[in-house]
């Protein structure tokens, strides 16, 4: 699971190819296709990938650094540094056999070693030892490593990893898990060589392009913060045949100047560009470009807005004394409350500020699992999460969770549940109005935007005489500081932010165990440590939420665990700790980017909109017959590959 930043680019840098692969039509590929060209909007604050769980880290390593397998256009795994691999009739032990001709290379390109399977057990050690973030998402899979990293054990060769041989790394399980392959793409489970360790010490994946080798397609050639990232491809890569995108020049983005992204398209500075309707010169680029505005496709990662329960820094805030820190904490433990607040938020009204009136829609989600992300028997996952929602209480009837749908919004409902909320706040001394801190980007205009439309629509159904939005306009790195940087729950430092999640793995345990009181890789976001007891936790529901969790984790059957992940989803959604509001993707724009050329993936980070690797850059823009005729080939195709990955699956049991 990645945490992901709420981003004005979000979904759309090189988002021509974040679901295709590449197809035919007008245009052909040209000079143009040695370089790519746009920006990123975030310098992540660390390049060790084994410890961060950020994707402001794993869009740039996933580029310099290769695990065991990768995703094609399709979305299959396939051979990355392990040429094959097999898994036992039990399901707990899985080996894979390392192809001999992959290398580390220092940022300058220089060889340093062979890839070895050493390397697997040296930056899995290192992960643990570093108590990287990411830890939960191989914790209780990997035998023996919960006890190692919990100081039980202090014998790393008890774990359930071993280099078998120089090329062969094996893995052994506590439980059968169908989606373990997928793992391998998260950088937890990416190798690094013990020699280069060693030698960087505590400087190992720090903010510097020669903190890290690379094994993988691309070199990080220069890297200067807030201005670029330049990549070059890496001419030694063991698959370089498959990397045709020679250079990678990325300008810093910071969200100012919209307007910026198709301006500098037209002039053929950037390869791409995400367009936002609501700018006074979107009328001209839709008349020159009217063939050439395609939408893309909504993405697996979810945004969402959370509340902190227990909050202990106040840089950034309104409130003028104790008393109003102590009411507002008191009314988001209140569920009344924050059903209030979930059906007073327009969501339609905040994705214009991003879409424009005409595609508002197009981005919204209103489940943290994907409603498609996983079938169960005839049915989506987002539709029996309906039917269980509807059991906790007559305002989640005639509710649509299918994605482009404002499910929640009503005025109506939210004067109700407030009135409930008031009657029960006051019976405790609390006084109104609640005031809730919105940290907001002050350089990003449509934040601005955004958090403004969610003030507006708050208030306006609730009255300003019951909740006050306090907009905290702050720096960007002071923004990043209270939220997505900040390592402890007691340095998040508002009442209500966005937060978003891309998955790991292909089951809703990835997304919904994020809030999992022992190890919830976002706990901390709502002010809760993992692991420690805060009596919050009891307050919420979240020790229940978490005994359902644990139940549909031990179910083999899929049906059956897919249902019982439904089930907490649908308590997640009633207790209205988090309220779903957008995707990656959905977003209008303009690119070269060869359509369907990309890898894909719901999960992990090899399939992530961000990798270069198989993207193709073409000389022409791409139209919007191009993309629709491509996305028609692609899905057919995709359906037929995806169909020959599974049967082949039966020939790696032994």
């Amino acid at each position: 699971m990645k945490t992901k930043k709420w981003l004005v680019t979000a979904g759309v840098l090189v988002s021509a190819g974040v679901l295709l692969t590449a197809c035919s039509g007008g245009s052909s590929t040209g000079d143009s296709g040695n370089t790519y060209s746009y920006v990123y909007t975030l310098d992540p604050d660390t390049l060790d990938y084994t410890f961060a769980n950020r994707a402001s880290t794993s869009e740039v390593t996933s580029n310099l650094v290769d695990g065991l397998l990768e995703n094609d256009q399709y979305g299959n795994l396939v051979p990355s540094l392990a040429e094959d691999w097999t898994v036992s009739k039990d399901g707990l032990t899985y080996t894979y056999k390392l192809r001999k001709d992959a290398k580390w290379y220092t940022s300058e390109g220089e060889e340093y070693a062979d890839v070895k399977a050493q390397d697997f057990v040296t930056g899995l050690k290192h992960a643990v030892d570093s108590k990287s973030e990411a830890l939960y998402i191989v914790e209780d899979s990997i035998k023996g490593l919960k006890e190692y990293a919990k100081g039980e054990n202090k014998d790393f060769s008890s774990v359930g990893i071993k280099a078998v041989d120089d090329y062969t790394v094996e893995y052994t399980l506590n439980a059968p898990e169908s989606y373990w392959n997928s793992k391998t793409t998260m950088g937890i489970l990416f190798p690094i060589n013990e020699e280069f360790l060693k030698s960087k010490g505590k400087e190992f994946g720090s903010a510097k392009t020669d903190s890290i080798l690379s094994n993988g397609p691309y070199l990080l050639k220069s890297w200067v913060t807030k201005s670029s990232m330049e990549y070059a491809k890496n001419p030694n890569y063991y698959d370089k045949d498959n990397v045709h995108i020679d250079n990678v020049k990325l300008a810093y983005f910071d969200g100012s100047d919209l307007e910026s992204l198709a301006r500098n398209f037209k002039d053929g500075a950037y390869t791409g560009a995400v367009l936002y309707p609501n700018t006074t010169s979107y009328p001209a680029i839709e008349k020159e470009f009217k063939d050439y505005i395609y939408v893309s496709q909504q993405d697996a990662t979810s945004y969402y807005f959370n509340y902190n329960l227990d909050r202990k820094s106040y840089k950034h805030t309104s409130k003028k004394d104790d008393a109003q820190k102590a009411a507002t904490n008191e009314a988001i433990l209140n569920k009344n409350f924050r059903q209030a607040i979930k059906f007073a938020l327009d969501k339609t009204g905040m994705a214009a500020q991003m879409n424009g009136e005409k595609l508002a829609t197009a981005t919204l989600r209103n489940t943290l699992v994907p409603p498609t992300f996983v079938q169960i028997g005839d049915k989506n996952y987002g539709d029996v999460v309906g039917e269980k929602l509807v059991n906790y209480g007559k305002e989640w009837a005639d509710i649509n969770l299918a994605d482009a749908t404002n499910a929640y919004y009503n005025p109506t409902k939210a004067k109700e549940k407030m009135a409930q909320a008031k009657t029960e706040l006051e019976a405790k001394g609390v006084q109104f109005p609640i005031h809730l801190d919105v940290l907001v980007e002050e350089t990003d205009k449509n934040d601005v935007a955004r958090k403004s439309s969610i003030k507006q629509s708050i208030e306006a159904a609730l009255g300003a005489e019951n909740v006050v939005i306090d907009l905290q306009n702050a720096s960007e790195d002071e923004v990043n500081n209270a939220s997505y940087f900040a390592t402890r729950a007691a340095q998040k430092d508002y009442d209500f932010d966005v937060s978003g999640w891309g998955p790991d793995f292909q089951d809703p345990s990835t997304y919904l165990d994020i809030l999992n009181i022992e190890n919830g890789g976002m706990l901390q976001n709502i002010g809760l440590e993992p692991g420690q007891d805060n009596a919050k936790i009891q307050a919420v529901g979240l020790d229940k939420y978490t005994d359902m969790l644990k139940e549909a984790n031990k179910e083999q059957d899929v049906k059956v665990r897919y249902e019982k992940y439904a089930e907490a989803e649908a308590w997640l959604q009633d207790s209205a700790l988090i309220i779903p509001t957008v995707s990656k993707g959905g977003r209008p724009q303009l690119s070269k980017v060869v359509p369907f050329s990309s890898p894909t993936s719901d999960v992990g980070t090899k399939g992530d909109a961000t990798i270069f690797k198989y993207k193709q850059v073409q000389k022409d823009i791409v139209t919007v017959k191009d993309y629709e005729t491509a996305r028609e080939k692609w899905v057919k195709e995709k359906a037929e590959s995806n169909a020959k990955y599974q049967e082949d699956l039966a020939k790696h049991v032994k």
